[in-house]
């Protein structure tokens, strides 16, 4: 007849189970806590560029240096000058970002990407592209230059607006040769000047870490307890 209180669990050391556990478990604590720290940090850096938006004037802030993701507000007006950035697409269309120099009242301009466009049917004609010239006051996060990731021959045009597949910012300066190395993404489709401005959300913001955080340590605890089941072991009747 078999044990009728049924079988009884007892620990079993097994060195190799444990020497995975010791070596992934600190690994996955310590990255949700280096997503902690970077989110306290992103917020941090977030809270200190919203005070310096309102607190300093555009001149200040390029001497100061800028930021890749800083908040930025501006008052004046567009120019003449657009480079349009081929072979962007929109819910499977072609088209084109437009990126269009901005003077500010005070201080160097720099170019503003003011979002997309869908491409006319042939290539021989270019979107319409016109903003206002008159003052406005956009605002928008600083973004890189867009450029390959290993920098591709641009080829020269003559008039504008000018359709390019990348715009590094030194061919963008021969242009303009005040312009910083950074540019505008305009904020979204209601600042003056704007297209299709719907940029996808910040994939390194606060709120993405401490997802990340949450991922890492969802998965030490996950170890543990596998760790803990597969360490007992049935007892021999």
């Amino acid at each position: 007849m078999g044990n009728s209180q049924g079988s009884r669990r007892y620990w079993h050391w097994d060195w190799r189970l444990m020497l995975f556990s010791g070596l992934f478990l600190p690994l996955l604590l310590g990255l949700g806590v280096w997503q902690l720290q970077r989110a306290e940090f992103k917020q941090q850096q977030q809270g200190q560029w919203q005070q310096q938006t309102s607190e300093l004037a555009w001149p200040q802030l390029v001497e100061q240096g800028l930021d890749a993701g800083r908040p930025v507000k501006l008052d004046g007006s567009y120019g003449d000058t657009t480079w349009l950035l081929d072979n962007r697409t929109r819910d499977g269309m072609a088209g084109y970002e437009v990126l269009t120099v901005f003077y500010p009242l005070q201080g160097p301009a720099l170019v503003v990407n003011r979002g997309w466009v869908i491409a006319p049917r042939t290539r021989q004609q270019l979107p319409e592209t016109s903003a206002t010239q008159e003052r406005v006051e956009i605002s928008g996060r600083l973004a890189d230059f867009p450029q390959p990731p290993l920098l591709a021959a641009v080829q020269a045009g003559s008039g504008w607006p000018r359709r390019v597949q990348s715009l590094p910012p030194e061919v963008a300066q021969d242009v303009v040769p005040e312009l910083p190395g950074l540019i505008l993404r305009l904020a979204d489709q209601n600042q003056p000047g704007a297209l299709r401005a719907d940029w996808a959300p910040d994939r390194m913001a606060a709120a993405t870490h401490y997802g990340y955080a949450t991922q890492w340590f969802a998965l030490a605890l996950m170890l543990t307890i596998l760790t803990v089941v597969a360490s007992y072991r049935k007892a021999a009747d």
